[in-house]
């Protein structure tokens, strides 16, 4: 990322290393803000950077997520290991470095398969492996100021809008499904059910309310512009259609609410993640369930396999020490100037791997607003998020290090 950084910053695109440091991090983290005004005036070399930063970054991800996670026992990692991908019973290969490269064949396969249907649609060969790359990563840079709203067509939009739900669901369970041609685990996984019906959810409320409220009088219109920015941000692809900022208050607060979920573990969306909300879910109606039956014994249930109490407690640490996380750099953004809607979505947004947020930071805006202290300290809340917190903090302790 400091290579980077440094290559942005000879190149002459921005204005100050701070901004260099911010859109590289923004990068390879795959939120995808910018500090850029004129993402179109940016050199070639730089956009390509930009998407390929994505990219690279998107799959370390995944690659992190199954090689290294588990091992750190970090909340929800588990339960990738066991519902999505089934890495506890039975890998993808027997050695990590061959199933590393297997989701890379499925990587790099969805890649090409979405840059050659984007050529098709009408984009430019450039701009659609600049898009693919966005668009696998759930990064959202794009080489367009106006996103994928520039191109104006239902075609590239459907097409993009595809390939980001499948970059939210696992990459190992994708696999697993073509390699098996057998659909039956995608459509069993609880995870994935889930993420299906909170993004049909929020769909038909986003489009009744902009329907009913404006800014759209037409059912078509409404549905299409709902459909994308639900999948654009329940993903954390960020890319854009609509300025949703102008929206109705109901609209931005869902918006903001799938900011916080994210996608599936185990694909390169940022967020929460919807297994953690799944299992948090569940144990709430088992608490609750417990105040009218003390003495009832009730395990946690993912699908038809338990869920561990350690596995348990560490979802509710990380749940807690998320919202500390977030709160901590709220502070800090409002403390830095920026009003409470700009710092609190700048916040949910770069720990979650967003890109837009609202007010200042809005879908028609950048982070140009955001001073350089808050660019930093932003950076480092995408990279707390981006590696699941505690694979940052773990680095810090003298017990890991003493592990061998």
């Amino acid at each position: 990322m400091f290579i980077t950084a440094v290559s942005y910053r000879l190149s002459g695109a921005f204005e100050s290393f701070a901004e260099c440091f911010f859109e590289s991090m923004s990068g390879y983290t795959t939120m995808g803000a910018t500090v850029a005004n004129d993402i179109e005036a940016l050199p070639t070399s730089v956009l390509f950077m930009r998407s390929l930063s994505h990219w690279i970054g998107g799959m370390g991800i995944i690659v992190l997520t199954v090689a290294i996670l588990p091992e750190l026992a970090v909340g929800g990692m588990q339960l990738f290991a066991a519902e999505s991908t089934g890495l506890d019973a039975e890998k993808l290969a027997p050695r990590i470095s061959a199933t590393a490269r297997r989701l890379w064949v499925i990587y790099v396969g969805i890649t090409l398969a979405e840059t050659l249907l984007l050529v098709v649609a009408g984009m430019s060969v450039f701009d659609a492996v600049n898009h693919a790359m966005s668009t696998i990563a759930t990064g959202g840079f794009s080489t367009k100021n106006a996103s994928i709203g520039a191109y104006d067509s239902i075609a590239i939009e459907l097409i993009v809008l595809v390939f980001m739900f499948l970059a939210g669901i696992s990459f190992t369970l994708q696999f697993r499904v073509l390699a098996n041609r057998d659909a039956r685990p995608l459509l069993k996984s609880p995870e994935v059910r889930l993420y299906t019906i909170l993004t049909l959810g929020a769909i038909v409320l986003l489009s009744i309310d902009t329907l009913a409220r404006g800014p759209f009088d037409d059912v078509f219109e409404a549905l299409r512009k709902a459909s994308f920015q639900a999948v654009a941000i329940i993903t954390t692809t960020g890319f854009g259609t609509a300025d949703f900022d102008l929206w109705p208050e109901l609209s931005r607060l869902v918006l903001v609410l799938l900011m916080f979920v994210g996608g599936c573990a185990g694909s390169t969306a940022g967020g929460f993640k919807v297994v953690r909300f799944y299992v948090v879910m569940e144990y709430a109606f088992v608490q609750l369930r417990r105040l009218v039956r003390p003495r009832l014994v009730q395990p946690l249930q993912l699908g038809d396999r338990s869920i561990s109490r350690e596995t348990t407690e560490a979802i509710l640490g990380f749940f807690l020490l998320y919202f500390m996380v977030l709160v901590a750099c709220s502070l800090a953004m409002t403390a830095l100037g920026l009003d409470i809607v700009s710092g609190t979505t700048a916040s949910i947004s770069a720990l979650n791997s967003i890109g837009p947020g609202l007010g200042s930071v809005g879908a028609a805006e950048n982070f140009d607003a955001v001073p350089e202290v808050g660019l930093y300290v932003l950076s480092f809340a995408m990279l707390l998020g981006r590696l699941e917190i505690y694979t940052v903090l773990v680095l810090f302790s003298r017990h890991f290090w003493r592990r061998g």
